[in-house]
């Protein structure tokens, strides 16, 4: 997996969490880091809540949904959904369904009761699988896909990528976003890991690349592509 993006995902986990955050998660369970890959028992309930309220990542959840811009015939897949902003914010976007998938139950849980309404409506259908063992339900086709912070923890992202490409309908968007948290992560930080996801989607058959920043501290990188056409 490249350097850039597993350093990424691991560090985001500890911003993300923050310093009182880790500390309550240690004291449940020693493995904050763990905790912020797959969170389990009590202490991935805290980690989850942290994931959930903190200003910024809620800003980059919505950024990245923006981004997207959804239409109500569209159908959307995120690949772990964590506590289920993002999923909350495409409904809000217009979203005509939403569907997530993500390894960890109790974030499951999170995410179901957080749009606990969306789900009775028929909008929103969350599961509890890893990004490398989708069920058939996932097959799509999808319109877009998302992933926040997440692709540094999958395996063999190449593969993983060229999956989701199958899944996508012709044209269909995808859009990976990564904010660098490593010690003395910057803007520069940002656009190497931008460049490695660039890469990783151009081997997996992608096209119409494109990276957009936002800035914050440190910044986050969401690059952008489609599946094509025909």
């Amino acid at each position: 997996m490249p350097r850039a993006v597993r350093r990424a995902a691991t560090a985001a986990v500890e911003f993300a969490v923050g310093r009182a955050g880790i500390a309550a998660v240690r004291v449940l369970n020693r493995d904050a880091i763990g905790q912020g890959h797959r969170p389990r028992g009590a202490a991935g309930s805290v980690t989850g809540w942290v994931f959930a309220h903190r200003p910024s990542n809620r800003q980059r959840n919505r950024w990245v949904v923006s981004l997207l811009g959804v239409q109500p015939t569209d159908r959307v897949l995120e690949i772990g959904f964590g506590p289920g902003v993002a999923v909350a914010e495409l409904v809000r976007a217009g979203a005509g369904h939403v569907y997530g998938a993500d390894h960890s139950p109790v974030m499951l849980r999170q995410a179901s009761r957080r749009n606990a309404a969306a789900i009775q409506a028929g909008r929103v259908t969350l599961v509890n699988a890893p990004a490398d063992r989708l069920p058939a339900a996932l097959e799509g086709p999808f319109d877009a896909i998302l992933a926040v912070n997440s692709l540094g923890f999958w395996p063999a992202p190449a593969e993983r990528l060229a999956e989701l490409r199958r899944r996508l309908a012709p044209g269909g968007r995808i859009a990976i976003a990564s904010q660098p948290r490593c010690p003395g992560a910057t803007a520069d930080t940002a656009r190497r890991a931008a460049s490695e996801i660039e890469n990783l989607l151009r081997n997996a058959g992608f096209t119409q690349l494109r990276t957009e920043i936002l800035p914050l501290s440190p910044p986050v990188a969401c690059v952008l592509a489609a599946s094509p056409a025909s």
